[in-house]
């Protein structure tokens, strides 16, 4: 079977359905709403769709001082994945509601921090996949449990203490993906302090995205990228609010073509955890 590492359109993963080497997972989550994602994927999904809940499979909130979205470990993870009846032999498909940052880029960015690379998001996710007609169902999905044995590599993750040290650095090598407006601390509906990292520039995640939600071409990527972060091609690190959209410059990056790109995964919800910590805004 072809092997999908970034993004895979719906006409792709539509003749794939009901292959033994594929497990696609409804990665479907709504801030505001916390039981609105399963209860979506209970009433329809995409036939044989695994559920994962942000809050309780792709976070891990007993670590305080890491954010609203803290990295689960990875033993849990791998436990969690064998579970779904994923191995590392899989090719796992991820979508959510539409544009894969709530959360299928968060689940897309966690396997490729244990090494799995047969793992893709749905373009346009489930609001593309509808509106070409395509089928769904309310089955009860039953899965096969298997083994999963894996690590993170850590230095794919940034940590608030490396943050701390690279303050003193020129602007352009922490991106945040957070809408302008709470960049700037004009407002913040979610957090408790309002601004950004110092030294941290601004692109919204929602400017990966083309008209009809799905990703911009591959070319148009790399060259926004690249006009962002002028001649650095190195030690280049993305954040958000709380580690879960930054997952979705992660793979706007990886379909651009650039590589080594680090997750402070904590993001802003982790570092205003202590008030010591300096804040921006502009």
């Amino acid at each position: 079977m072809k092997t999908w590492d970034g993004l895979i359109q719906a006409e792709e993963l539509l003749p794939l359905l009901g292959r033994a080497d594929l497990v696609v997972v409804d990665c479907r989550f709504d801030l505001t709403d916390p039981h609105a994602g399963e209860q979506a994927w209970l009433s329809a999904h995409i036939a044989g769709a695994r559920y994962a809940d942000l809050d309780h499979d792709l976070s891990d909130h007993s670590q305080a001082g890491h954010g609203r979205h803290p990295l689960p470990k990875a033993n849990a993870l791998c436990q969690r994945l064998a579970a779904w009846g994923i191995s590392p032999a899989h090719q796992v498909v991820a979508y959510d509601a539409g544009d894969g940052a709530m959360a299928a880029a968060r689940l897309w960015a966690m396997l490729r921090l244990l090494g799995h690379r047969r793992v893709a998001v749905l373009d346009g996710g489930l609001r593309r996949w509808l509106a070409l007609g395509l089928a769904v169902d309310n089955c009860a999905v039953s899965a096969r449990p298997t083994q999963y044995e894996a690590t993170f590599d850590t230095t794919a993750v940034i940590s608030t203490a490396q943050v701390l040290a690279r303050l003193h650095e020129q602007p352009a090598w922490l991106i945040d993906a957070r809408a302008g407006a709470r960049f700037r601390g004009e407002v913040e509906p979610i957090d408790a302090v309002a601004g950004h990292v110092p030294g941290a520039i601004n692109r919204p995640y929602s400017d990966n995205l083309a008209a009809d939600g799905r990703f911009l071409a591959a070319d148009i990527l790399r060259a926004q990228f690249r006009a962002l972060l002028g001649d650095r091609n190195e030690d280049v690190a993305v954040m958000c609010g709380s580690g879960v959209t930054a997952c979705h410059h992660l793979l706007a990056m990886h379909v651009a073509g650039i590589s080594a790109v680090q997750l402070y995964a904590d993001s802003w919800s982790g570092w205003i955890s202590d008030p010591t910590r300096p804040v921006a805004t502009s």
